[in-house]
């Protein structure tokens, strides 16, 4: 088969790889990303996994703060576009599968079709909003564990993972949410992610509680601490994701250059901050790509 770069190669499935990752007991960094730019830049960093934020499509998709607005069609779309350059197993956003059962199998077809390794599920009503503001309402048990039961059955590839998230603990109390935890664990569920714990107590209370690996929403000026890698390990997390970390670097230093570019007359003064014109094309396999248009161009 002839070697494409990898914007141009098939999807090809990546949940085993982040399963045998979660299987070996470390705490595995998934950096948010939101785009392609942002995924290569995880990538060639090191990071093993990284995860596909609905905050941040939803912001540098349609300008929106995370409020619903997305749809199913935008978020499948955003989901390919990043899986096609990156290999890294990318974690999804799925929201709240965007329906009733038939439309959560539907997302999980598409999301798989796209290369994702890990659709993440939640028990919102519809429009969700993001899980550290007010006022996010819940579905019941019933209903999200026939979500989840859908999701599993949906699966084409046995190591896809399916992630289901509780945003039961802000209004209901930390031990509802973990009730929940378990009935969705029970369900199918192959990660359980327990929205905003509000303080180590809590985060290690659903540690112990589960068997199911967990995952801890690192989001700065959440409702849960930000805490270094090492004690979310020690804690018992398996997986940590970082959401809008990228988003508001971006922002916070977007806006500066905006400003600075007034103020100076020019970029000059940014310029030791900036990848050159190379290496940002070499960021996207710039070389593969001139290779392979050669190899079609005639000798002649």
């Amino acid at each position: 088969m002839t070697n494409f770069p990898l914007a141009l190669s098939p999807s090809t499935p990546k949940g085993a790889s982040l399963a045998n990752l979660l299987a070996q007991g470390q705490l595995v960094i998934a950096p948010g990303v939101y785009d392609c730019i942002t995924a290569r830049l995880a990538e060639t960093a090191g990071h093993q996994a990284a995860y596909m934020t609905g905050s941040g499509v939803s912001m540098s998709r349609l300008g929106v703060p995370d409020l619903g607005l997305l749809s199913f069609a935008e978020m499948a779309d955003q989901a390919k576009r990043i899986a096609d350059v990156t290999s890294l197993p990318i974690i999804a956003d799925a929201d709240t599968g965007y329906g009733g059962p038939l439309n959560v199998a539907r997302t999980v077809r598409e999301y798989e079709h796209a290369g994702i390794a890990a659709i993440q599920i939640e028990d919102q009503e519809w429009p969700k909003k993001c899980g550290h503001e007010p006022d996010r309402r819940i579905v019941s048990i019933q209903e999200m564990v026939g979500r989840i039961q859908a999701a599993v059955d949906a699966k084409h590839h046995a190591q896809t993972l399916i992630i289901a998230r509780t945003d039961a603990r802000t209004a209901h109390g930390i031990d509802q949410a973990i009730e929940r935890a378990h009935r969705y664990a029970e369900a199918g569920a192959d990660v359980i992610f327990v929205e905003s714990p509000e303080n180590e107590a809590e985060m290690r209370l659903v540690c112990t509680s589960l068997t199911k690996p967990c995952l801890a929403n690192q989001v700065e000026g959440g409702r849960t601490p930000m805490l270094p890698a090492a004690t979310l390990q020690e804690m018992g997390y398996r997986l940590a994701i970082y959401p809008n970390s990228i988003t508001r670097l971006v922002g916070l230093q977007g806006a500066r250059f905006m400003k600075g570019i007034l103020e100076h007359g020019g970029t000059h003064a940014f310029k030791a901050d900036m990848l050159n014109h190379r290496d940002l094309w070499d960021l996207f396999d710039y070389p593969g790509f001139v290779a392979a248009e050669q190899r079609y161009q005639s000798k002649n």
